[in-house]
């Protein structure tokens, strides 16, 4: 019998090996009548900052003849086996192609390798090692490579990021993600965390595993290759131009693009595929030492190993704009994120340990469609782009991102200097107004949520926390809209999956809607020798 236990709670100077006699407590049996003992969940109980608590939940398998004492902390779990799928009656004919090898692609390209769908998955960026030389080349250079930089390449955009597992979605196929993870090199620790991370330097590794089991399964993955049109006849896909020159046959598209697939959208768009505006968010990066954090955040024990680097998650909501903080990355680094010329983007990235100096966050206000300059299903992209454009304007037009402290930017006023918190940015920056490159509707609600978050998170409001802009690519501005098939209007065989298409919101929701997305193909088709 598998009993799941929560709520064991152990105090930060208690010894884990505690947890399974506390559990035995619980039972009221002995701990050597567990057959199996296995943690599933450890959270961080903060709310008295001088008295933090460890909590944990546990399974263990004991003897079914055991009476225990079920409540709501002690259940009872149903075995449970991985899903397996039947094959659909239609046959395959040509090998399905998936476009983009972020999460939402690289997990559809998995589950339908596993099932011997032997896909073929195109990436318009280059793999991971290459990747990494193209983008440091922009961070130290200026040199911007706009097919593969950090918004292209293999793992997509969450390659240079945080690389957190955490996700609001409540779906069984986030256990899958995380454990394909662990399976793929990352620490079993992802498995029970209730705020799981990679970082950026350990998801690269992750990356390569993955792309060997997909080949393993008898996929191929090709990098710089980029999707350049779709052949449709009688509303069915039927082929894809790669690269300008090559066509490929194909009767199942999984489309994987990303967020920041302007051009790709462009020329979607001009084939009639149907496209929809969906809200996102813009504004700035927000530095602050990362010791203050964890002062704010865990008080007497800011710094015990055992509770790591504080994160904060602030919500605010004034009229019809929400203000809040998205993507925290404790002791990381804010990085050059642009994908086009003459535009500056920003992003925080972390690696593993997240042992620099500050935290960043983007801080960030809802927009809406009714903010864009037409109801074009596309403006969406052009707002966005016309805020970087007026960042690399005002940062010198020599790649500079524009920095100025929280108090001028609350004051209007152009920064002259900066103040003790040091800009991590990977790129060249330059002091200048934010004012002046966001519209009022962003920075008014920003200016106001300042003292509701310094009450929530002492110390957000210093004077010396450090804004850097802009932050436009938190979501995808578009959706590609699909059916109860999952397929997009008017097009059989076609299947926007993941963040870019508008499904997704993170890591694992992308991988969970490519999943989804795969899910579906195997069980329409069967798979041919292709």
């Amino acid at each position: 019998m598998k009993i799941l236990i929560n709520n064991i709670k152990l105090r930060l100077e208690d010894d884990i090996t505690l947890l399974q006699s506390r559990v035995s407590k619980k039972l009221s049996i002995s701990s050597k009548d567990f057959t199996n003992f296995k943690i599933v969940k450890e959270s961080i109980d903060a709310r008295k900052k001088n008295n933090i608590n460890l909590i944990y939940s546990a399974t263990v398998e004991v003897d079914s003849e055991c009476k225990l004492p079920f409540d709501n902390d002690i259940k009872k779990l149903d075995s449970t086996e991985e899903e397996k799928f039947t094959y659909g009656t239609k046959k395959l004919n040509e090998r399905p192609v998936i476009v983009g090898s972020g999460p939402a692609g690289l997990f559809a390209a998995l589950l339908l390798s596993e099932y011997g769908f032997k896909p073929l998955l195109i990436e318009r960026g280059d793999s991971v090692e290459n990747r990494i030389g193209s983008v440091t080349g922009y961070w130290e250079k200026g040199i911007l490579d706009t097919e593969s930089n950090i918004q292209f390449g293999e793992g997509g955009a969450g390659t240079f990021s945080d690389g957190k597992l955490t996700t609001r979605i409540n779906d069984h196929r986030c256990e899958k993600v995380l454990k394909e993870f662990n399976k793929s090199g990352i620490s079993e620790e992802i498995l029970y965390k209730a705020k799981p991370h990679i970082g950026t330097d350990k998801l690269r590794g992750v990356l390569v595993n993955i792309r060997k089991r997909i080949i393993q399964n008898g996929g191929e993955i090709r990098f710089r290759t980029k999707l350049e049109s779709l052949n449709i006849s009688n509303g069915k896909i039927t082929s894809v131009l790669l690269n300008s020159k090559e066509i490929i046959p194909a009767e199942v598209v999984v489309l994987a693009i990303g967020h920041s697939a302007r051009d790709t959208f462009t020329n979607l768009y001009s084939q009639g595929i149907f496209f929809e505006q969906k809200p996102f968010s813009v504004g700035v990066r927000i530095e602050h030492p990362q010791k203050l954090i964890d002062k704010a955040q865990f008080g007497i024990h800011a710094g015990h190993p055992k509770l790591g680097e504080a994160e904060y998650h602030l919500f605010y909501k004034t009229g019809e704009r929400t203000v809040y903080s998205f993507c925290m990355c404790p002791g990381g680094i804010v990085v050059a994120s642009a994908s086009e010329s003459g535009m500056i983007v920003t992003n925080g990235m972390s690696e593993f340990a997240r042992n620099r100096e500050n935290a960043n966050s983007a801080w960030v206000v809802s927009v809406a469609p009714v903010d864009f300059a037409s109801q074009h299903p596309l403006s969406g992209i052009e707002f966005q782009r016309n805020l970087e454009r007026l960042a690399f304007k005002h940062g010198g037009e020599d790649n500079s991102a524009p920095i100025q402290t929280l108090k001028d930017f609350a004051n209007g006023v152009n920064s002259t200097k900066i103040g003790g918190v040091k800009p991590s940015y990977t790129g060249k920056t330059k002091i200048a107004d934010i004012n002046n490159i966001l519209p009022g509707f962003i920075t008014n609600p920003m200016k106001e949520s300042i003292k509701y978050f310094n009450s929530k998170l002492t110390g957000f409001g210093i004077n010396d926390a450090l804004l850097t802009g802009v932050e436009t690519r938190t979501s995808s501005p578009v959706r590609i809209t699909r059916d109860d098939s999952l397929q997009a209007l008017r097009v059989r065989g076609l299947y926007p999956s993941g963040e870019g298409a508008g499904y997704a919101g993170g890591i694992v929701s992308a991988a969970v809607d490519g999943m989804r997305v795969a899910e579906e193909i195997i069980k329409t088709y069967r798979p041919s020798n292709f």
